[in-house]
């Protein structure tokens, strides 16, 4: 987990501060806090992290843990552990938000929201709605309008009177604010001991902050109790689905220098020359390669195996092949198909390209009905149309595994 401080929070970025070191009582202790159970076969924060993680107006994002729950944070949060600050919360949500607060002030950001890790069907609609809204001196609270009748209770458990609902809304998060302004609300609170704040738009109206109301979304529900976790489960295991099909592009090229051979898809073509490089100068196992790296954010060959590393000097490019098919794997990934189109002059690729298939058939270890091998010339156009070299273009498709949702 990095800290705040290691980047420039921009103005144009709106951070979030994600409050997750409740202990969620009331949602039942059986599979730990209810930030942490499973819906639609992930975490409720990792569903909630992911909301804000993608989108493109969010810059850094705090996630107020409890002291004991670092690990597990880790351990559900995934990949995406690394890309917020962690800070262990505080015994209340009001302090909780406060401390995640204080950990932005190193590189404040102009605009902060904050948002219960509970919300794990935020959508990118609502976001952008309470961005909008926030203001140099103004607040932004989506709720909804209050729909059922409501009722006061008498001390006898009677009904004293019904409330009018004109004009009650219900609050939910992300709350937006500007950041310095609600900062010194949070910090002004907390040094005159009151604590009895139920939500951030409760701070800035004690501040005299005004907050403006934007429509709310009835998918964005807090998941409370224990029912709540179940039917969030099952909202998200019946909801239409598609696979999780991920498609990488590489491309290389490659000069001519005096040589015997060339070296194409891992078969050895005799040729008046060869391809220079620092490995085998394979171009189209070179292309392949990083196309299979980009289906799972993996950086590009130079990346793995640079060329500065003299260990790689005259290497076969199946090697790094190999690497990028098993770091897919790793990742659960399984290659449905690759393509590639070697572009030159010459040497003639059709007569060896059974032989490419054959090989990398074998390396990828799929079948050869999944693999396309091509070539085209350039027309005699630019460098590979004056032969002076061979270029490649690849495409990798790969299955991962989790659906996601349509």
């Amino acid at each position: 987990m990095r800290d705040v401080s290691e980047k420039q929070a921009a103005d144009d970025k709106v951070a979030v501060v994600i409050v997750a070191a409740g202990r969620g009582t009331r949602a039942g202790q059986a599979n730990g806090p209810k930030q942490y159970q499973q819906i639609g076969g992930g975490a409720v924060i990792a569903r909630t992290l992911g909301a804000f993680l993608t989108h493109p107006k969010i810059g850094p994002v705090v996630v107020a843990i409890h002291a004991d729950d670092g690990a597990l944070f880790r351990r559900t949060a995934g990949a995406n552990a690394d890309r917020v600050v962690a800070v262990t919360g505080g015994t209340s949500r009001q302090e909780s938000v406060r401390l995640g607060l204080l950990a932005l002030r190193s590189n404040a950001p102009g605009r902060v929201l904050i948002h219960d890790a509970a919300r794990p069907f935020v959508d990118a609609e609502l976001i952008d709605r309470t961005i909008a809204a926030i203001g140099e001196r103004q607040g932004a609270l989506p709720a909804l309008p209050v729909a059922d009748t409501l009722k006061r209770e008498t001390a006898e458990g009677m009904i004293g009177e019904t409330v009018s609902r004109a004009g009650l809304y219900a609050a939910q998060t992300p709350q937006g604010f500007p950041f310095w302004p609600i900062l010194a609300a949070h910090e002004k609170a907390h040094h005159l001991g009151k604590a009895d704040f139920t939500d951030d738009a409760a701070i800035a109206e004690w501040a005299h902050i005004p907050v403006k109301i934007v429509p709310g979304s009835p998918e964005n529900v807090k998941l409370t109790w224990a029912r709540d976790i179940a039917m969030a489960d099952q909202r998200l295991s019946s909801a239409p689905r598609f696979p999780d099909i991920r498609t990488g592009n590489g491309y290389d090229v490659h000069a001519f220098e005096p040589g015997d051979h060339v070296t194409l898809c891992g078969v050895a073509i005799p040729h008046d020359r060869k391809l220079s490089g620092h490995s085998d100068a394979d171009v189209g196992l070179h292309a392949l390669t990083d196309a299979l790296l980009a289906t799972c954010g993996a950086g590009d060959i130079g990346t793995h195996f640079p060329p500065s590393d003299p260990q790689w000097k005259g290497a076969a490019s199946r090697i790094f092949v190999e690497h990028a098919a098993k770091l897919v794997r790793a990742r659960g990934g399984r290659i449905a198909n690759v393509d590639i189109t070697l572009i030159c002059e010459a040497p003639r690729v059709g007569p060896h390209r059974e032989a490419m298939t054959e090989t990398l058939s074998a390396i990828l270890r799929i079948s050869r009905d999944r693999i396309s091998i091509k070539a085209t010339t350039n027309e005699k156009l630019g460098f590979v149309g004056r032969e002076e070299g061979i270029a490649a273009i690849a495409t990798a498709s790969v299955v991962f595994p989790g659906d996601v949702p349509e």
